[in-house]
């Protein structure tokens, strides 16, 4: 692991040396198509395993040195990614809170005592105090952005409002989510106030994490999905947009550079209009939309970031390059991030992902040659 004699500060960072992934964001000409992975830094890789001790906790990711270790010395090491991405979890935001979260084997976060009616809401701490609570991560944010020596962009990222909101009151995973939903549909106006507590809260977050080093966001709405259009519009929707709209004026008042952001929104499908019209320079896509549908419904918008089936990767090297070049060909090779459709999974083969990363740059090299 890295050893760190005394704090670094967020200033002087080493020049960036490739700015590809950053480029595609904005929208801007690349010479082929940049690609990382949503989980990168996750339990697929060896090292991850061999670089902790016990259950994996919250106060692991505490631990910056840590942090910086499984992000710097693994994936990107071992890969020719085009950016990396913070170590840590979405469910710091209810730890800001005053939430008690807990990561019990075989069945993840875990809340002890989640929110059970809209009295809740009032527990929760109303003026969070970002920088007292969440110093920890702006503080590996910017010991990841020296460590990395300009190699890539890093990229910050934080839950959805909904997503969130959907953990805090199911209090853990859910194949249904009809706890939270049955909030939106039985305590409309607590639901927002608890929805607007969470954004005001994530917006001053990632205004922290690019004031820490971040050079990019990704927002992830995971539990998108379990909402229909009317929920999505009343309840997701505008909040997306608020965090978007806050964070770019929060960076302008801080004196501070805008930076792409990116919206990941999964299994939204009927929103990829909104989406792509809510502020954000990156829609992020799962793999169960077609590229040229995605396309179309968004035009010339915004950059696409997707969205191979993580499950490609289990299959031979051959079939994935084929399958990443029919990817690339049907996205294009401009306004295009190359990803996986979601995150990788534990059990993954490394060399594999290895294939897609090669799959990708040489496919989009390829056509943009011809």
């Amino acid at each position: 692991f890295i050893q760190v004699s005394s704090p670094l500060e967020p200033q002087d960072f080493p020049e960036l040396k490739n700015d590809t992934f950053l480029k595609a964001a904005r929208g801007e000409k690349t010479d082929y198509v940049p690609v990382w992975c949503m989980r990168q830094a996750g339990r697929y890789l060896p090292g991850w395993q061999r670089g902790r001790t016990g259950p994996l906790s919250f106060e692991f990711q505490r631990g910056v040195r840590l942090i910086v270790a499984v992000l710097c010395f693994q994936p990107l090491r071992r890969f020719p990614m085009d950016a990396a991405i913070i170590f840590s979890d979405i469910l710091v935001i209810p730890q800001a809170l005053g939430m008690e979260v807990v990561m019990l084997p075989g069945k993840g976060p875990t809340f002890p005592e989640p929110l059970k009616g809209p009295e809740d809401v009032e527990k929760l701490r109303q003026n969070v105090d970002v920088k007292a609570e969440l110093g920890y991560v702006f503080d590996a944010i910017t010991l990841t952005r020296h460590q990395l020596e300009g190699k890539v962009p890093l990229i910050g990222f934080s839950g959805a409002p909904w997503t969130l909101m959907a953990y805090m009151i199911e209090g853990g995973g859910s194949k249904t989510m009809s706890n939270a939903k049955r909030w939106l549909y039985s305590s409309p106006e607590a639901s927002h106030r608890l929805l607007r507590l969470l954004t005001d809260t994530i917006v001053e977050y990632l205004v922290g994490q690019v004031a820490g080093g971040a050079q990019a966001l990704q927002l992830f709405d995971s539990h998108a999905g379990f909402l229909g259009p009317q929920q999505f519009t009343e309840f997701a929707l505008p909040y997306i947009r608020d965090i978007a709209k806050g964070v770019k004026d929060g960076l302008k008042a801080a004196s501070l550079d805008t930076v792409p952001m990116i919206i990941f929104a999964k299994d939204a499908h009927y929103a990829l209009e909104e989406l792509s019209e809510s502020g954000y320079e990156v829609v992020g896509l799962d793999w169960t939309i077609h590229p040229g549908v995605a396309r179309e419904r968004t035009g010339n918008r915004v950059t696409l970031q997707g969205n191979m089936d993580p499950c490609a990767l289990y299959a031979p090297k051959e079939k994935i390059s084929e399958i990443v070049r029919k990817m690339v060909t049907e996205f294009g090779v401009q306004r295009y991030i190359a990803n996986l459709g979601h995150g990788m999974y534990p059990d993954m083969d490394p060399e594999h992902v290895a294939a897609f990363v090669e799959a990708v740059h040489t496919h989009s090299r390829q056509r943009l040659q011809n």
